[in-house]
């Protein structure tokens, strides 16, 4: 059956079939406490699997991550049970994770990955969960030393999560001691997506990205921020974007690194850079879109082999290193295998492939597309990645854009990725928001 697609015309009079073409191509790319450090040393300690997370109130509660001996126990054993399929019958990527290259992360994961590592880490930050719109939300909340810092909530996608932005959190905190001026300071803000980490799975439809969005706002509120910014790459981008078309309260700026452009606003005929975009999105419709139609249409069926074997969870995941980073499909040049470990662990143990999954099904094709946002707008395009579209399409849709930069490396996980880089893109997108 065919499906009918939005009849709103936010191509500029671009042919229909062109325009089915790019709508479809967008549906491909998918591709964010208050406390004392005493206060989360004594928060409850939760084990990661097996067992509910503890039922959030409306009090924002200190936590801490602990990852159960038998969870250990248990992911080892199946890492060292792995039915491992043939090998693939081309000599490059474009059959998914090549059979040497998984074999090679699973080899490293079971024997000289430490398993404590992402405990250790996520623990080092004060973590808390909150009721928000009745949902348990995980969130990493880190205040600078300095009074006058500007409160920031950044938003990860899939497959990432809060581990993407955690090299950040010291240099944007405390700029003095990375490189930069007390003046760059930033209070951070970092909330797992509802389905992600230790944020609650929703157990009904209807967690998109406008309710996603207001989530956030009551949470920036309820954290007593009276006036904020916003950033986000992925779905954080999706996310940002709708704080942004909403006009949350308090909310001074947004900051995308992947700008929801798509279908793009195009004007009469294409130009060269135009063509250039356009032939992006439909070449990554073409040969890179098939986890994200199989999130949106079938993420129940995608869970029961993902949440049962490790193994799957981590190709799942990267194989979205090889293709998004900048590169050249070798992940291990940009991100360490411990690094890379730590989000899939995350995954793992929450076991959250289904719940993740579903934000794609919520969220296509209706609100993870282009939205016109009249609050200002700061954009920062990695040289590595998915979609790199002309400023012109950002003049188009954003009324008070302010920043448009392009980085020379990273790519679509731009925290993770570069955290220098992208610090100082936050810096200088920001210093004019923050009088």
């Amino acid at each position: 059956m065919k499906e009918d697609l939005p009849s709103d015309d936010v191509t500029g009079g671009t042919p229909d079939p062109l325009r089915r073409t790019l709508l479809q191509a967008a549906l491909g790319l998918g591709a964010l406490g208050f406390g004392s450090a005493e206060a989360a040393a004594q928060a409850s300690i939760v084990p990661s699997i097996g067992v509910d997370l503890p039922p959030a109130n409306e009090a924002v509660s200190a936590f801490r991550v602990a990852i159960a001996s038998d969870a250990i126990e248990d992911l080892r054993r199946r890492l060292a049970m792995t039915r491992w399929p043939e090998q693939e019958t081309v000599n490059d990527w474009s059959q998914g994770v090549p059979l040497a290259r998984a074999r090679a992360l699973i080899d490293y994961w079971r024997d000289g990955y430490d398993m404590a590592r992402v405990e250790r880490r996520l623990n080092a930050f004060p973590q808390f969960r909150t009721s928000v719109d009745g949902l348990g939300i995980h969130f990493l909340h880190v205040r600078s030393k300095h009074a006058n810092a500007l409160p920031i909530v950044l938003t990860h996608g899939w497959p990432g999560s809060v581990i993407e932005f955690l090299e950040v959190i010291g240099p944007l905190t405390d700029p003095e001691a990375h490189g930069g001026r007390a003046e760059d300071a930033f209070h951070v803000v970092i909330p797992s997506l509802p389905g992600y980490g230790f944020s609650d799975k929703p157990r009904q439809a209807g967690w998109n990205l406008p309710r996603i969005a207001n989530a956030w706002s009551a949470l920036m509120k309820r954290l007593g921020y009276d006036r904020w910014v916003a950033q986000g790459g992925d779905w954080g981008a999706g996310v940002a974007t709708w704080l942004g078309k909403q006009q949350a309260e308090g909310l001074a700026a947004i900051h995308l690194n992947l700008p929801i452009l798509f279908p793009p606003p195009i004007e009469g005929e294409p130009t060269a850079e135009e063509k250039a975009a356009i032939a992006q999105l439909v070449a990554f419709d073409s040969t890179m879109s098939g986890y994200s139609k199989i999130q949106a249409t079938r993420p129940q069926t995608l869970g029961y082999g993902l949440v049962d074997s490790p193994t799957g969870q981590a190709a799942w995941i990267y194989e979205k290193f090889g293709d998004w980073t900048h590169s050249n499909r070798n992940p291990e040049s940009v991100l360490s295998r411990d690094a890379m470990l730590d989000n899939i662990m995350l995954y793992w143990l929450t076991e959250t492939a289904a719940s993740s999954a579903r934000l794609y099904a919520e969220s296509f094709p209706i609100h993870a597309t282009r939205q016109v946002v009249d609050i200002p707008v700061g954009v920062s395009l990695f040289a590595g990645d998915t979609f790199l579209p002309p400023r012109i399409w950002g003049e188009r849709t954003y009324s008070k854009l302010f920043y448009w930069n392009r980085v020379p490396r990273g790519g679509h996980f731009a925290a993770f990725e570069q955290p220098a880089l992208f610090t100082s893109e936050l810096r200088a997108c920001f210093a004019g928001i923050r009088t």
